[in-house]
Protein backbone atom coordinates (compact mmCIF):
# COMPACT_ATOMS: atom_id res chain seq x y z
CA UNK A 1 0.00 0.00 0.00
CA UNK A 2 2.73 2.18 0.84
CA UNK A 3 4.42 1.46 -2.74
CA UNK A 4 1.45 2.16 -4.13
CA UNK A 5 0.98 5.61 -2.13
CA UNK A 6 4.71 6.86 -2.99
CA UNK A 7 4.10 5.89 -6.73
CA UNK A 8 1.01 8.06 -6.90
CA UNK A 9 2.98 11.14 -5.11
CA UNK A 10 5.48 10.41 -7.93
CA UNK A 11 3.17 10.75 -10.38
CA UNK A 12 1.46 13.62 -8.81
CA UNK A 13 5.01 15.52 -9.14
CA UNK A 14 5.01 14.59 -12.50
CA UNK A 15 2.50 15.54 -13.77
CA UNK A 16 2.12 18.72 -12.07
CA UNK A 17 6.38 19.48 -13.39
CA UNK A 18 4.94 18.78 -16.72
CA UNK A 19 2.06 21.40 -16.22
CA UNK A 20 4.95 24.03 -15.59
CA UNK A 21 7.00 23.37 -17.95
CA UNK A 22 3.90 23.51 -20.31
CA UNK A 23 2.94 26.55 -18.90
CA UNK A 24 6.11 28.00 -19.45
CA UNK A 25 6.73 26.94 -22.57
CA UNK A 26 3.21 28.56 -24.33
CA UNK A 27 4.10 31.31 -26.08
CA UNK A 28 1.41 32.60 -27.82
CA UNK A 29 -0.52 33.66 -24.46
CA UNK A 30 0.66 35.01 -21.13
CA UNK A 31 -0.10 32.61 -18.70
CA UNK A 32 0.15 33.50 -14.95
CA UNK A 33 -1.22 33.52 -11.39
CA UNK A 34 -2.16 36.79 -9.60
CA UNK A 35 -2.36 36.88 -5.74
CA UNK A 36 -6.19 37.90 -4.11
CA UNK A 37 -4.75 41.32 -4.27
CA UNK A 38 -3.43 41.32 -7.89
CA UNK A 39 0.38 40.75 -7.56
CA UNK A 40 2.01 38.43 -10.19
CA UNK A 41 2.96 35.33 -8.41
CA UNK A 42 4.69 33.94 -11.65
CA UNK A 43 5.47 34.51 -15.34
CA UNK A 44 5.71 32.39 -18.39
CA UNK A 45 7.79 33.11 -21.42
CA UNK A 46 4.42 34.17 -23.60
CA UNK A 47 4.08 36.90 -20.79
CA UNK A 48 7.62 37.67 -21.57
CA UNK A 49 7.32 37.81 -25.16
CA UNK A 50 3.47 39.70 -25.16
CA UNK A 51 4.70 42.38 -22.30
CA UNK A 52 8.52 42.43 -22.76
CA UNK A 53 8.98 41.93 -19.00
CA UNK A 54 11.40 38.94 -18.03
CA UNK A 55 10.30 36.84 -14.52
CA UNK A 56 12.80 38.59 -12.62
CA UNK A 57 11.28 42.22 -13.59
CA UNK A 58 7.51 41.68 -13.06
CA UNK A 59 7.07 39.01 -10.50
CA UNK A 60 6.23 40.70 -7.09
CA UNK A 61 4.53 44.15 -8.98
CA UNK A 62 1.05 44.85 -9.16
CA UNK A 63 -0.83 43.47 -12.37
CA UNK A 64 -2.30 46.72 -13.05
CA UNK A 65 0.95 48.43 -14.75
CA UNK A 66 -0.08 46.33 -18.14
CA UNK A 67 -3.24 49.10 -17.99
CA UNK A 68 -2.92 52.09 -19.52
CA UNK A 69 -2.96 55.49 -17.44
CA UNK A 70 -6.55 56.33 -17.93
CA UNK A 71 -8.05 52.81 -17.08
CA UNK A 72 -5.65 52.49 -13.85
CA UNK A 73 -7.20 56.01 -12.76
CA UNK A 74 -10.82 54.63 -13.79
CA UNK A 75 -10.33 51.67 -11.30
CA UNK A 76 -10.44 49.51 -13.66
CA UNK A 77 -8.03 46.68 -12.69
CA UNK A 78 -9.65 46.10 -8.71
CA UNK A 79 -13.06 46.05 -10.73
CA UNK A 80 -11.85 43.12 -12.98
CA UNK A 81 -10.80 41.37 -10.09
CA UNK A 82 -13.84 41.86 -8.12
CA UNK A 83 -16.16 40.74 -11.42
CA UNK A 84 -13.52 37.78 -11.52
CA UNK A 85 -14.71 36.90 -7.85
CA UNK A 86 -18.13 37.43 -7.76
CA UNK A 87 -19.48 35.77 -10.99
CA UNK A 88 -16.35 32.99 -11.61
CA UNK A 89 -15.18 34.53 -14.63
CA UNK A 90 -14.33 38.00 -16.48
CA UNK A 91 -13.12 38.61 -20.02
CA UNK A 92 -13.01 41.99 -22.48
CA UNK A 93 -10.78 43.17 -24.63
CA UNK A 94 -8.97 45.99 -24.47
CA UNK A 95 -6.11 47.93 -24.62
CA UNK A 96 -3.06 47.21 -22.53
CA UNK A 97 0.64 48.69 -22.42
CA UNK A 98 4.14 46.86 -23.26
CA UNK A 99 7.25 47.80 -20.89
CA UNK A 100 9.09 49.68 -23.63
CA UNK A 101 5.33 51.49 -23.26
CA UNK A 102 4.13 50.71 -26.71
CA UNK A 103 0.43 49.68 -26.56
CA UNK A 104 -1.44 46.42 -28.09
CA UNK A 105 -5.15 44.87 -28.58
CA UNK A 106 -5.63 42.48 -25.50
CA UNK A 107 -7.99 39.80 -25.04
CA UNK A 108 -8.32 38.93 -21.50
CA UNK A 109 -9.55 36.29 -19.12
CA UNK A 110 -9.37 36.57 -15.30
CA UNK A 111 -10.85 33.01 -13.19
CA UNK A 112 -10.62 32.88 -9.50
CA UNK A 113 -8.64 30.12 -7.99
CA UNK A 114 -9.83 28.89 -4.68
CA UNK A 115 -9.03 26.03 -2.14
CA UNK A 116 -10.79 23.11 -1.62
CA UNK A 117 -12.86 25.20 1.41
CA UNK A 118 -13.55 27.58 -1.10
CA UNK A 119 -11.42 30.52 0.17
CA UNK A 120 -10.12 32.37 -2.67
CA UNK A 121 -6.07 32.39 -2.88
CA UNK A 122 -5.76 33.83 -6.01
CA UNK A 123 -6.36 34.58 -9.79
CA UNK A 124 -5.38 32.48 -13.30
CA UNK A 125 -4.78 35.27 -15.82
CA UNK A 126 -4.61 34.47 -19.88
CA UNK A 127 -3.57 37.53 -22.02
CA UNK A 128 -3.62 37.23 -25.76
CA UNK A 129 -2.42 39.96 -28.26
CA UNK A 130 -5.17 40.08 -30.76
CA UNK A 131 -3.68 43.51 -32.32
CA UNK A 132 -3.63 42.32 -35.92
CA UNK A 133 -7.42 40.47 -35.50
CA UNK A 134 -8.58 43.63 -34.56
CA UNK A 135 -7.01 45.93 -37.06
CA UNK A 136 -7.97 43.00 -39.77
CA UNK A 137 -12.14 43.56 -38.57
CA UNK A 138 -11.76 47.07 -38.43
CA UNK A 139 -10.27 46.74 -42.22
CA UNK A 140 -13.16 44.39 -42.82
CA UNK A 141 -15.73 46.64 -41.53
CA UNK A 142 -14.75 49.71 -43.51
CA UNK A 143 -15.07 48.12 -46.53
CA UNK A 144 -18.38 46.63 -45.47
CA UNK A 145 -19.32 50.40 -45.05
CA UNK A 146 -17.49 51.56 -47.94
CA UNK A 147 -19.75 48.80 -50.08
CA UNK A 148 -22.78 49.64 -48.06
CA UNK A 149 -22.18 53.91 -48.44
CA UNK A 150 -21.75 52.27 -52.69
CA UNK A 151 -24.32 50.93 -53.29
CA UNK A 152 -26.73 53.54 -51.22
CA UNK A 153 -24.93 55.95 -53.81
CA UNK A 154 -25.81 54.13 -56.55
CA UNK A 155 -29.35 53.31 -55.58
CA UNK A 156 -29.72 57.42 -54.90
CA UNK A 157 -28.14 57.89 -58.17
CA UNK A 158 -30.89 55.43 -60.07
CA UNK A 159 -33.49 57.01 -58.81
CA UNK A 160 -32.46 60.68 -59.56
CA UNK A 161 -30.98 60.26 -62.63
CA UNK A 162 -34.86 58.84 -63.41
CA UNK A 163 -36.73 61.57 -61.96
CA UNK A 164 -34.39 64.45 -63.52
CA UNK A 165 -34.88 62.77 -67.06
CA UNK A 166 -38.28 62.85 -67.12
CA UNK A 167 -38.30 66.44 -65.68
CA UNK A 168 -35.64 67.84 -67.50
CA UNK A 169 -38.02 66.93 -70.92
CA UNK A 170 -41.36 68.48 -69.22
CA UNK A 171 -38.71 71.63 -68.93
CA UNK A 172 -37.61 71.37 -72.05
CA UNK A 173 -41.33 71.44 -73.27
CA UNK A 174 -42.14 75.05 -70.89
CA UNK A 175 -38.52 76.45 -71.77
CA UNK A 176 -39.32 75.73 -75.15
CA UNK A 177 -42.45 77.16 -75.35
CA UNK A 178 -41.52 80.09 -73.51
CA UNK A 179 -40.01 81.74 -76.64
CA UNK A 180 -42.56 81.43 -78.50
CA UNK A 181 -45.35 82.61 -76.13
CA UNK A 182 -42.84 85.89 -75.78
CA UNK A 183 -43.26 87.22 -79.58
CA UNK A 184 -46.94 87.06 -79.38
CA UNK A 185 -47.32 88.98 -75.80
CA UNK A 186 -46.80 92.92 -75.87
CA UNK A 187 -48.37 93.92 -72.13
CA UNK A 188 -45.56 94.51 -69.87
CA UNK A 189 -47.45 92.81 -67.22
CA UNK A 190 -47.95 89.67 -69.15
CA UNK A 191 -43.62 90.05 -69.69
CA UNK A 192 -43.03 89.89 -66.25
CA UNK A 193 -45.14 86.94 -65.61
CA UNK A 194 -43.46 85.52 -68.81
CA UNK A 195 -40.20 86.32 -67.21
CA UNK A 196 -40.71 84.80 -63.68
CA UNK A 197 -41.78 81.65 -65.70
CA UNK A 198 -38.56 81.66 -67.10
CA UNK A 199 -36.91 82.12 -63.88
CA UNK A 200 -38.28 79.31 -62.11
CA UNK A 201 -37.67 76.94 -65.06
CA UNK A 202 -34.22 78.10 -65.28
CA UNK A 203 -33.57 77.69 -61.30
CA UNK A 204 -35.42 73.95 -61.85
CA UNK A 205 -33.09 73.14 -64.33
CA UNK A 206 -29.91 74.07 -62.38
CA UNK A 207 -31.24 71.81 -59.23
CA UNK A 208 -31.98 68.94 -61.72
CA UNK A 209 -28.40 69.41 -63.11
CA UNK A 210 -27.25 69.50 -59.75
CA UNK A 211 -29.32 66.27 -59.16
CA UNK A 212 -27.48 64.64 -62.51
CA UNK A 213 -24.28 65.55 -61.33
CA UNK A 214 -24.94 63.70 -57.74
CA UNK A 215 -26.08 60.33 -59.60
CA UNK A 216 -22.77 60.84 -62.21
CA UNK A 217 -25.11 60.84 -65.23
CA UNK A 218 -24.48 64.55 -66.33
CA UNK A 219 -23.70 65.02 -69.86
CA UNK A 220 -20.19 66.86 -68.91
CA UNK A 221 -18.21 68.30 -71.37
CA UNK A 222 -14.95 67.30 -69.75
CA UNK A 223 -11.70 69.01 -71.01
CA UNK A 224 -7.74 69.60 -70.15
CA UNK A 225 -7.83 72.84 -67.75
CA UNK A 226 -4.82 74.36 -65.89
CA UNK A 227 -5.82 73.69 -62.39
CA UNK A 228 -4.18 77.32 -61.05
CA UNK A 229 -5.61 79.07 -63.99
CA UNK A 230 -9.13 78.20 -63.08
CA UNK A 231 -9.41 78.61 -59.53
CA UNK A 232 -7.60 82.15 -59.63
CA UNK A 233 -10.27 82.61 -62.73
CA UNK A 234 -12.95 82.35 -60.13
CA UNK A 235 -11.23 83.89 -56.72
CA UNK A 236 -13.53 87.37 -56.87
CA UNK A 237 -16.71 85.22 -57.17
CA UNK A 238 -15.88 82.73 -54.26
CA UNK A 239 -14.89 85.67 -52.19
CA UNK A 240 -17.80 87.61 -52.96
CA UNK A 241 -19.66 84.44 -51.79
CA UNK A 242 -18.15 84.02 -48.53
CA UNK A 243 -18.84 88.02 -47.66
CA UNK A 244 -16.97 90.68 -45.25
CA UNK A 245 -16.75 88.42 -42.31
CA UNK A 246 -14.95 85.28 -43.75
CA UNK A 247 -11.09 85.39 -45.37
CA UNK A 248 -10.39 83.97 -48.34
CA UNK A 249 -6.68 82.34 -48.63
CA UNK A 250 -5.07 80.45 -51.95
CA UNK A 251 -2.80 78.01 -51.69
CA UNK A 252 -1.71 76.49 -55.58
CA UNK A 253 1.72 74.65 -55.39
CA UNK A 254 3.83 76.04 -58.49
CA UNK A 255 3.42 73.46 -61.15
CA UNK A 256 0.28 71.90 -60.31
CA UNK A 257 -0.61 69.23 -62.95
CA UNK A 258 -3.54 70.04 -65.31
CA UNK A 259 -6.73 67.62 -65.15
CA UNK A 260 -9.18 66.85 -67.56
CA UNK A 261 -12.97 67.72 -65.99
CA UNK A 262 -15.69 69.90 -66.79
CA UNK A 263 -14.59 73.38 -65.72
CA UNK A 264 -18.05 74.62 -64.78
CA UNK A 265 -18.69 71.42 -62.81
CA UNK A 266 -15.59 72.23 -61.27
CA UNK A 267 -16.58 75.62 -60.53
CA UNK A 268 -19.71 74.84 -59.31
CA UNK A 269 -18.49 72.40 -57.28
CA UNK A 270 -15.79 74.93 -55.30
CA UNK A 271 -18.65 77.72 -54.73
CA UNK A 272 -20.70 74.87 -53.20
CA UNK A 273 -17.98 73.90 -51.25
CA UNK A 274 -16.74 77.96 -50.15
CA UNK A 275 -20.63 78.70 -49.20
CA UNK A 276 -20.94 75.54 -47.39
CA UNK A 277 -18.34 76.74 -45.43
CA UNK A 278 -19.17 80.26 -45.30
CA UNK A 279 -22.12 78.60 -43.54
CA UNK A 280 -20.33 77.07 -40.86
CA UNK A 281 -18.87 80.12 -39.97
CA UNK A 282 -21.71 82.58 -38.71
CA UNK A 283 -19.08 84.28 -36.91
CA UNK A 284 -16.93 84.47 -39.21
CA UNK A 285 -13.58 82.92 -40.04
CA UNK A 286 -11.08 81.73 -42.49
CA UNK A 287 -11.73 79.38 -45.72
CA UNK A 288 -8.77 77.86 -47.68
CA UNK A 289 -8.81 76.70 -51.12
CA UNK A 290 -5.35 74.85 -51.61
CA UNK A 291 -4.19 72.36 -54.50
CA UNK A 292 -1.30 70.33 -55.14
CA UNK A 293 0.49 67.12 -56.91
CA UNK A 294 0.21 64.14 -54.66
CA UNK A 295 3.11 62.37 -56.54
CA UNK A 296 2.29 58.87 -55.06
CA UNK A 297 -1.27 58.88 -56.63
CA UNK A 298 -0.32 60.46 -59.70
CA UNK A 299 -3.47 62.88 -58.79
CA UNK A 300 -4.34 66.22 -58.05
CA UNK A 301 -5.66 67.47 -54.57
CA UNK A 302 -7.68 70.06 -54.27
CA UNK A 303 -8.90 71.08 -50.85
CA UNK A 304 -11.34 73.60 -49.38
CA UNK A 305 -10.72 73.71 -45.61
CA UNK A 306 -12.92 75.91 -43.23
CA UNK A 307 -12.19 77.05 -39.60
CA UNK A 308 -15.72 76.42 -37.97
CA UNK A 309 -17.71 74.92 -35.76
CA UNK A 310 -17.43 71.13 -37.68
CA UNK A 311 -19.33 68.27 -38.09
CA UNK A 312 -21.17 65.89 -35.57
CA UNK A 313 -19.88 62.10 -36.30
CA UNK A 314 -22.99 61.02 -36.69
CA UNK A 315 -24.42 63.91 -38.91
CA UNK A 316 -20.86 63.32 -41.33
CA UNK A 317 -21.98 59.84 -42.93
CA UNK A 318 -25.18 61.59 -44.16
CA UNK A 319 -23.89 64.87 -45.96
CA UNK A 320 -23.37 63.74 -49.60
CA UNK A 321 -27.00 62.28 -49.41
CA UNK A 322 -29.22 64.27 -51.82
CA UNK A 323 -31.95 66.89 -49.84
CA UNK A 324 -29.70 66.27 -46.91
CA UNK A 325 -29.51 69.65 -44.96
CA UNK A 326 -28.74 70.56 -41.46
CA UNK A 327 -29.41 74.48 -42.52
CA UNK A 328 -32.73 76.10 -41.46
CA UNK A 329 -35.79 75.85 -44.27
CA UNK A 330 -35.24 77.58 -46.67
CA UNK A 331 -31.39 78.56 -46.77
CA UNK A 332 -30.51 75.48 -48.35
CA UNK A 333 -31.61 72.73 -51.00
CA UNK A 334 -29.79 69.59 -49.47
CA UNK A 335 -28.03 69.35 -52.78
CA UNK A 336 -24.89 71.29 -52.90
CA UNK A 337 -21.95 68.36 -51.57
CA UNK A 338 -24.39 65.91 -53.80
CA UNK A 339 -22.99 68.25 -56.95
CA UNK A 340 -19.52 67.95 -55.36
CA UNK A 341 -19.76 64.22 -55.23
CA UNK A 342 -21.14 63.14 -57.92
CA UNK A 343 -18.73 65.85 -60.46
CA UNK A 344 -15.19 63.99 -58.34
CA UNK A 345 -16.62 60.57 -59.59
CA UNK A 346 -18.04 61.29 -62.53
CA UNK A 347 -14.33 62.70 -63.18
CA UNK A 348 -12.93 59.64 -62.46
CA UNK A 349 -11.78 61.02 -59.13
CA UNK A 350 -12.33 60.40 -55.09
CA UNK A 351 -13.66 62.74 -52.51
CA UNK A 352 -12.63 62.81 -48.70
CA UNK A 353 -14.32 64.86 -45.94
CA UNK A 354 -12.34 65.24 -42.48
CA UNK A 355 -14.27 67.27 -39.71
CA UNK A 356 -13.81 67.62 -35.64
CA UNK A 357 -16.38 69.40 -33.17
CA UNK A 358 -14.69 72.75 -32.90
CA UNK A 359 -11.94 72.83 -34.86
CA UNK A 360 -13.39 72.96 -38.96
CA UNK A 361 -14.02 70.85 -41.76
CA UNK A 362 -11.83 69.90 -44.78
CA UNK A 363 -13.30 68.57 -47.99
CA UNK A 364 -10.37 67.08 -50.14
CA UNK A 365 -11.31 66.43 -54.14
CA UNK A 366 -8.72 63.79 -55.73
CA UNK A 367 -8.67 64.27 -59.23
CA UNK A 368 -6.78 62.09 -61.79
CA UNK A 369 -3.59 63.97 -63.59
CA UNK A 370 -3.90 64.84 -66.98
CA UNK A 371 -1.09 64.30 -69.43
CA UNK A 372 -2.83 66.52 -72.18
CA UNK A 373 -1.85 70.44 -72.52
CA UNK A 374 -5.01 72.72 -71.57
CA UNK A 375 -7.23 73.63 -74.47
CA UNK A 376 -8.99 76.66 -74.76
CA UNK A 377 -12.42 77.05 -76.82
CA UNK A 378 -12.82 80.42 -78.40
CA UNK A 379 -16.65 81.74 -78.90
CA UNK A 380 -18.43 81.94 -81.55
CA UNK A 381 -20.43 84.12 -82.85
CA UNK A 382 -24.39 83.54 -83.40
CA UNK A 383 -26.18 84.31 -86.12
CA UNK A 384 -29.44 83.70 -88.27
CA UNK A 385 -28.94 80.56 -89.89
CA UNK A 386 -30.40 79.41 -93.20
CA UNK A 387 -29.81 75.37 -93.63
CA UNK A 388 -32.29 71.99 -93.08
CA UNK A 389 -32.16 70.56 -89.24
CA UNK A 390 -33.54 66.99 -89.45
CA UNK A 391 -35.04 66.75 -85.70
CA UNK A 392 -35.20 63.26 -84.46
CA UNK A 393 -37.51 63.35 -81.11
CA UNK A 394 -39.78 60.72 -80.00
CA UNK A 395 -41.82 62.86 -77.39
CA UNK A 396 -44.01 65.22 -79.56
CA UNK A 397 -44.14 67.81 -77.43
CA UNK A 398 -40.74 68.50 -76.93
CA UNK A 399 -40.19 68.52 -80.45
CA UNK A 400 -42.80 71.00 -80.78
CA UNK A 401 -40.47 72.75 -78.43
CA UNK A 402 -37.44 72.61 -79.64
CA UNK A 403 -38.62 72.95 -83.43
CA UNK A 404 -39.85 76.24 -82.47
CA UNK A 405 -36.36 77.13 -81.28
CA UNK A 406 -34.75 75.88 -84.36
CA UNK A 407 -37.06 78.25 -86.56
CA UNK A 408 -36.23 81.12 -84.47
CA UNK A 409 -32.56 81.01 -85.44
CA UNK A 410 -33.93 80.19 -89.19
CA UNK A 411 -33.46 76.77 -89.70
CA UNK A 412 -35.86 74.63 -91.54
CA UNK A 413 -36.92 71.85 -89.62
CA UNK A 414 -38.04 68.16 -90.44
CA UNK A 415 -39.38 66.27 -87.52
CA UNK A 416 -39.30 62.23 -87.11
CA UNK A 417 -39.96 60.48 -84.53
CA UNK A 418 -37.37 57.74 -84.17
CA UNK A 419 -33.95 56.49 -85.63
CA UNK A 420 -34.53 54.39 -88.20
CA UNK A 421 -37.00 56.85 -90.00
CA UNK A 422 -34.53 59.67 -89.78
CA UNK A 423 -32.08 57.24 -91.79
CA UNK A 424 -34.76 56.98 -94.49
CA UNK A 425 -35.26 61.16 -94.80
CA UNK A 426 -31.17 61.19 -94.83
CA UNK A 427 -30.86 59.14 -98.03
CA UNK A 428 -33.30 61.66 -99.61
CA UNK A 429 -30.37 63.81 -99.34
CA UNK A 430 -31.91 66.54 -98.36
CA UNK A 431 -30.57 67.20 -95.25
CA UNK A 432 -27.76 69.42 -94.04
CA UNK A 433 -27.96 68.49 -90.13
CA UNK A 434 -29.17 66.22 -87.78
CA UNK A 435 -30.18 67.03 -83.96
CA UNK A 436 -31.29 63.98 -82.37
CA UNK A 437 -31.98 63.08 -78.75
CA UNK A 438 -30.31 60.39 -77.40
CA UNK A 439 -33.08 58.33 -75.01
CA UNK A 440 -35.53 57.04 -78.07
CA UNK A 441 -37.45 53.98 -78.20
CA UNK A 442 -36.27 50.96 -80.36
CA UNK A 443 -33.25 49.18 -81.57
CA UNK A 444 -31.44 52.14 -82.61
CA UNK A 445 -30.75 55.07 -79.66
CA UNK A 446 -29.20 58.56 -80.42
CA UNK A 447 -26.38 57.42 -80.58
CA UNK A 448 -26.08 54.59 -82.71
CA UNK A 449 -27.56 56.76 -84.95
CA UNK A 450 -25.29 59.34 -84.98
CA UNK A 451 -22.41 56.57 -85.50
CA UNK A 452 -24.70 54.80 -88.57
CA UNK A 453 -24.83 58.33 -90.29
CA UNK A 454 -20.82 58.68 -89.51
CA UNK A 455 -20.67 55.55 -91.50
CA UNK A 456 -22.80 56.21 -94.34
CA UNK A 457 -22.09 60.29 -94.64
CA UNK A 458 -19.23 61.28 -92.94
CA UNK A 459 -19.57 64.74 -93.74
CA UNK A 460 -23.02 65.79 -92.32
CA UNK A 461 -23.00 67.42 -88.81
CA UNK A 462 -24.76 65.47 -86.26
CA UNK A 463 -25.93 67.11 -82.61
CA UNK A 464 -27.17 65.01 -79.85
CA UNK A 465 -29.09 66.08 -76.75
CA UNK A 466 -30.24 64.35 -73.54
CA UNK A 467 -31.58 65.34 -70.20
CA UNK A 468 -30.05 61.83 -69.16
CA UNK A 469 -28.06 59.38 -70.15
CA UNK A 470 -25.04 56.93 -69.47
CA UNK A 471 -24.41 57.35 -73.14
CA UNK A 472 -23.38 60.70 -72.77
CA UNK A 473 -20.44 60.44 -71.42
CA UNK A 474 -19.09 57.66 -74.24
CA UNK A 475 -21.41 60.31 -77.23
CA UNK A 476 -18.82 63.22 -75.92
CA UNK A 477 -15.83 61.56 -77.00
CA UNK A 478 -17.40 61.33 -80.50
CA UNK A 479 -19.88 63.99 -80.88
CA UNK A 480 -21.35 67.28 -79.35
CA UNK A 481 -23.99 66.95 -76.56
CA UNK A 482 -26.43 69.53 -75.19
CA UNK A 483 -27.65 69.27 -72.55
CA UNK A 484 -31.72 69.58 -71.92
CA UNK A 485 -33.38 71.92 -71.15
CA UNK A 486 -31.26 74.21 -73.03
CA UNK A 487 -31.34 78.09 -74.10
CA UNK A 488 -31.97 79.35 -77.28
CA UNK A 489 -28.74 81.15 -77.27
CA UNK A 490 -27.11 77.61 -76.39
CA UNK A 491 -28.70 75.96 -78.89
CA UNK A 492 -27.57 78.67 -81.47
CA UNK A 493 -23.62 78.59 -80.53
CA UNK A 494 -23.42 74.76 -81.02
CA UNK A 495 -24.97 74.77 -84.36
CA UNK A 496 -22.74 77.43 -85.35
CA UNK A 497 -20.34 75.05 -84.26
CA UNK A 498 -21.19 72.29 -86.76
CA UNK A 499 -22.69 74.27 -90.03
CA UNK A 500 -19.74 77.19 -89.54
CA UNK A 501 -22.20 79.85 -89.41
CA UNK A 502 -19.85 82.46 -87.83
Amino acid sequence: MAKKTKQLERDYFESERNFRLLVKGVTDYALYMLSPQGIVANWNAGGERIKGYAPEEIIGQHFSRFYTPEDRAAGKPARALKIAEETSHYEEEGWRVRKDGSFFWASVVIDPIRDPSGRLIGFAKITRDITERREAQLKLEQIQRQLAESQKMDALGQLTGGVAHDFNNLLMIVSGNLHKIKKELTSAKALRALSAIETATQRAASLTSQLLSFARRQSVNPRTIDVDRQITSVREVLASALGSMVTLQIDIQPDVWPVFIDPTEFETALLNLVINARDAMPEGGTVTVSAHNDLDKDQVLISVEDSGAGIPQDVLSKVFDPFFTTKPIGKGTGLGLSQVHGFVHQAGGTIEIESALGKGTTVHLRLPRSSAAEHYEQESVNKQASATVLLVEDNPAVADASAGLLEQLGYTVRWVPNAETALQEIEADDVDLVFSDIIMPGKMDGLKLARAIRERNPTLPVLLTTGYSDSAKHARMDFPVLRKPYQLHELSRELSKLTGHD
